[in-house]
């Protein structure tokens, strides 16, 4: 259970750093995305969780 609360407080470490960083970038990509159609968006998100899946089999492996 530890390792998931860890793996949460990184995902926010990354999320706010991307936020303070860049923020103007975040803001194009956010509003690039409310232009795609929700099956893209959806594809794409399908991807990236198959891809941190397999990552994370083998980091932890």
């Amino acid at each position: 259970m530890n390792d998931l609360w860890a793996a949460l407080c990184l995902v926010a470490v990354l999320e706010g750093l991307f936020l303070f960083a860049v923020p103007g970038a975040w803001k194009r990509a956010v509003a690039q995305m409310l232009e795609m159609p929700d099956r893209q968006v959806r594809v794409i998100g399908a991807i990236v969780l198959g891809l941190g899946l397999v990552s994370l089999y083998f980091v932890r492996s």
